[in-house]
């Protein structure tokens, strides 16, 4: 389990982290561990008022496809959450788009901000800059 008191709704964040990130769906309990602890770690160090935000944008994002679909966008297949955050992170409100692509940053981060995702692509980036790479 992520930290103690996780910002955002688990379900929900972590379907948005697979439409944004297909390969999130083969994580296993340890590596959503892993990816939910950088997100957490990440919004704690945000104001208040952000991580409100952050979690209500979440919570209606959940409850959006109960209009079209009268269902949950966690209980959405893949192709239709993608479809429908697609299309939202294009829509003419801008405080919405920067609020989608925030969570897309966000799914990022927790995925790839793993080590096992950082091997896995041959990310080598090092604080000692390139002289640790000899």
């Amino acid at each position: 389990m992520p930290a103690a008191g996780f910002p955002l709704p688990l379900p929900v964040f972590r379907a948005l982290a697979e439409a944004f990130v297909p390969e999130a769906a083969a994580l296993d309990a340890r590596g959503w561990e892993e990816a939910e602890g950088i997100v957490g770690g990440f919004l704690a160090s945000r104001p208040a008022s952000v991580r409100r935000q952050a979690a209500l944008l979440v919570r209606l994002l959940d409850l959006l496809p109960l209009v079209f679909h009268g269902r949950r966008f966690r209980s959405l297949d893949v192709a239709r959450r993608t479809r429908l955050l697609e299309g939202l992170q294009d829509a003419p409100v801008l405080l919405l788009r920067r609020g989608i692509w925030g969570l897309r940053t966000l799914a990022f981060m927790g995925f790839y901000g793993r080590a096992e995702a950082a091997n896995a692509i041959g990310y080598r980036a090092d604080p000692r800059g390139w002289e640790a790479r000899q």
